[in-house]
């Protein structure tokens, strides 16, 4: 239960942000270049908060829906307006006004994408070296030549200090259709060129485990099988297991490491394991019966309640903290956006062309559950994911579709090269398709998203 209400805490606030910047924006400019706005919403629905300011013909309001939002101004084509406020209408601004109104939205999001990633990139981010473990045989991997113990240092030329990186560098390409050029060092510290083609994986949103399609393995450290925390009241309380016992064997079969022991249990839920343990030099036999717990995925596995002992000299090989300077993160905060608006629209177009799963469609549910996962990891994941989701709003919102920001630019496009506006009729009918298209589109991503849930 405090599970969904961290996503459901995450997804209100990530929503509420973003649908503030996105709104300020058409507000901002609106206001800047001589638009009366009546009234700044951030949701729809019932006003749950409103207020004015002195002097201010603008009532700002929080309303009970909080799934968007609305800039509300002058326009005669709304209604009646005095004629004191015919100056302010939006209908009666110049071309170039009112595109500016429209176009502010989309770019503010772009722009506050651009703000977060800086952020992300100062503050810096910890990961996994991409170290390569083990490479499968027969695979993609294998078939390009990687070699374990190698690190991968760049994909297509840029630098993927974390396993995360390389991942995020491999799908833009891979949405581009482009060949992937990876560079490694080995141990000695020679650099190797491997060549991988764009669908050495296939479609990512269809694949669940991306590493072990292409073949590799990360090196990973072997964490002893020593416990660290005994939850009261869990199997391996009633047990007796005690923190520092080491776990020799388990059902006769020697432990490796804290990986196997683990992996074991979940396998073996509601069985007896008769368990080989060392505390303080001596050897103790213990019996376990793992609990049966169903995860969020509907997986059914066995849990014992009972946490490794931290060791943490044992990643330091493996983990990487990365940031930039102020100056140096600016370029690349840019880079970063303008990539992740030309791969967004690239994984649009593919999925309209049958070329990319519907998968890659996510809802409400899903990004709910992002963000909760963002919060619970931190700021700098949260702000990572609010950046990607900006860029998200702000790309969709230009697509040329009436009733998004797009359609009322390919309205003002029209009406340059005409020299006159959409008729009403025309443009009323636009609206309709374009409200069947959204609401369409809203069906689908909700039912990608129950498909989800329901695995």
């Amino acid at each position: 239960m405090e599970a969904v209400g961290l996503k459901i805490f995450g997804f209100l606030l990530a929503l509420g942000i973003l649908v503030t910047v996105h709104e300020f924006g058409h507000f901002w400019v609106a206001r800047r270049l001589g638009v009366k706005v009546l009234r700044f919403s951030i949701g729809f629905g019932r006003p749950l908060l409103r207020w004015r300011r002195r002097r201010d013909p603008t009532e700002y309001v929080v309303a009970a829906i909080p799934l968007g939002g609305y800039v509300k101004m002058v326009d005669e084509r709304e209604g009646e307006v005095a004629e004191a406020d015919l100056p302010g209408a939006f209908n009666r601004k110049p071309l170039w006004v009112r595109t500016a109104v429209v176009l502010a939205g989309p770019l503010f999001n772009l722009l506050f994408a651009v703000v977060l990633f800086w952020s992300v990139m100062v503050l810096g981010e910890n990961g996994l070296r991409p170290l390569v473990g083990e490479v499968v045989p027969g695979s993609a991997a294998a078939r390009a030549g990687f070699q374990p113990g190698e690190e991968i240092v760049s994909v297509n030329g840029e630098a993927t200090p974390t396993w995360s990186e390389m991942l995020y560098r491999f799908a833009a390409a891979s949405a581009a259709g482009d060949a992937i050029e990876i560079e490694t060092r080995d141990r000695s510290g020679r650099l190797h060129r491997h060549r991988l083609p764009a669908d050495a994986i296939g479609d990512l949103a269809e694949v669940k485990k991306p590493l072990e399609t292409l073949g590799l393995k990360p090196e990973l450290p072997k964490v002893p099988a020593v416990i660290g925390k005994v939850l009261p009241g869990e199997p391996a309380a009633e047990a007796g297991l005690q923190p520092g016992d080491r776990i020799l064997t388990m059902d006769s079969r020697p432990v490796e490491d804290w990986v196997a022991w683990v992996r074991y249990i979940r396998e073996h839920p509601l069985r007896p394991i008769r368990l080989e343990v060392e505390r303080s030099g001596r050897k103790l036999t213990l019996e376990v019966t793992p609990d049966l717990v169903t995860t969020e995925d509907g997986r059914r596995i066995g849990r014992i309640g009972a946490a490794n002992r931290p060791a943490p000299d044992l990643w330091k090989r493996y983990q990487v903290e990365y940031s930039m300077g102020a100056l140096e993160a600016a370029p690349r905060a840019v880079q970063r956006t303008w990539e992740f608006s030309a791969l967004t629209l690239k994984v649009m177009w593919r999925i309209l062309t049958g070329r990319a799963s519907l998968k890659n469609l996510g809802g409400p549910i899903t990004m709910a559950d992002a963000a909760g996962s963002a919060v619970s990891a931190g700021l700098v994941y949260f702000l990572k994911l609010l950046a990607v989701i900006s860029v998200s709003l702000g790309v969709f919102n230009l697509l040329p579709v009436p009733v998004l920001d797009g359609g009322h630019l390919l309205y003002f496009l029209y009406e340059a090269v005409t020299g006159h506006p959409p008729s009403e009729a025309a443009m009323a009918r636009a609206q309709q398709i374009g409200l069947a298209l959204l609401l369409a589109l809203m069906v689908l991503v909700f039912y990608q998203d129950i498909l989800r849930l329901s695995g």
